[in-house]
């Protein structure tokens, strides 16, 4: 099985945090679908002739897209890669795109999962983050995706936000529950350099918080949505029973994918690849049939670590069975003596041959999964 991920990198605005590859060049939208259904049939071979399992419409703002574009895209699908073994199709969108009659176009298509990027709901940091929407707006949302026939919604949640308190978060905690979604994101807001809100925080217009407020919103984060019944399946997303996202889980388990787009990444198990981030560059290169694109050839080291580093943060673990089967004996050994101290202090455990973080592991991921990362030798 493997994925394909489509990158819509068109927005009305641009979000003071993103540093996703966007454009607001609208007037660019027909040229590059037609440049994006060519790459589709271009890079057929990549996949081997697995089949598609889950489809994902990632930007960007891929809501800003019409019928006839989703069309011409599914068509293509169909015809080249086949559509009948895809479990899973998503559709990110803002909420002020999903209106009633929006969504009734959506129905009419093979979508059957929609993520919405709701960050907050509070209305002053909308603002602030050059939201398009309002709360109201984003409650409205999830109540026309129901009313068009979808059951299987995820929202996107940001926390730490500039003057968020833990009132202020327990609230949109509380707003997204009360929705009833099957699924759940919530991320930490990182500065990333070259973003306006990064700029503003250089600037000392806004103030970062602190990293014992970011472990209370995470605690929060984690009670309230657990004891709601959400299964905390990976480090940032929670879904009710067997609601976690097919795609994303798929690059946390090694599945193959084909990305295409400008900035898509794609990856075949051994290499990865990823296009130019420039929508003008990446047409140019579909229509002359020299695709702008690098490829990175993944060593031993680098696939033991991306192992670890996607697997450790799911809830089924790094499987020491395919440690020992794809990298042999001397990395399971490594793996188990960096592990052994954490084993110890309780942050992880071996379940059905399977290293995991507990819940107190959770808390300090990243440095556990930096500490079982192989350096070169």
């Amino acid at each position: 099985m493997a994925g394909i991920y489509l990158h819509i990198p068109f927005c009305k605005t641009r979000c003071i945090y993103c540093d996703f590859y966007s454009s607001t060049q609208s007037n660019l939208i027909k040229d590059y679908i037609s440049a994006l259904c060519r790459e589709l049939e271009m890079r057929k071979e990549y996949l081997q002739d697995e089949s598609i399992e889950t489809i994902y419409f990632g930007g960007g703002t891929p809501s800003l897209l019409s019928e006839k574009d989703f069309h011409q895209i599914f068509d293509i699908i169909e015809h080249t890669y086949g559509l009948s073994a895809c479990k899973e199709i998503t559709l990110e969108a803002n909420p002020d795109d999903l209106s009633p009659e929006y969504l009734e176009t959506l129905s009419h298509l093979p979508f059957n999962r929609i993520s919405i990027g709701i960050q907050t709901f509070n209305n002053a940091t909308l603002r602030l983050l050059k939201r398009r929407h309002n709360a109201e707006q984003a409650i409205r949302a999830v109540e026309h995706c129901r009313q068009a026939g979808f059951n299987n919604i995820s929202i996107d949640l940001i926390y730490g936000l500039p003057g968020e308190t833990e009132e202020t978060w327990q609230k949109d905690l509380e707003q997204a529950i009360s929705l009833n979604v099957e699924h759940i994101s919530a991320y930490h807001l990182t500065y990333e350099k070259g973003t306006p809100i990064y700029n503003m925080l250089q600037k000392k217009q806004i103030k970062e918080v602190d990293e014992e407020s970011s472990i209370r919103f995470f605690t929060l984060l984690v009670n309230n949505l657990t004891a709601a019944g959400y299964e905390h399946y990976e480090i940032s997303n929670f879904c009710l029973p067997e609601k976690y996202s097919r795609h994303n889980t798929s690059y946390w388990k090694g599945i193959k994918y084909l990305g295409c787009g400008p900035s898509a990444h794609s990856f075949d198990g051994e290499t990865r690849e990823w296009n130019v981030s420039s929508i003008t560059s990446y047409i140019k290169g579909i229509n002359t049939n020299e695709r702008s694109y690098k490829t990175e050839h993944l060593d031993t080291n680098t696939r033991y670590n991306e192992l670890i580093i996607t697997s450790i943060r799911t809830r089924w673990g790094l499987s020491l069975e395919q440690v020992s089967l794809t990298f042999g004996q001397n990395y399971l050994d490594y793996c188990l003596s960096m592990a052994r101290k954490f084993i110890e202090n309780g942050q992880l455990e071996i379940l059905n041959e399977h290293l995991k973080l507990t819940e107190e592991g959770i808390f300090i991921s990243d440095g556990i999964m930096s500490e079982l990362l192989k350096v070169e030798d």
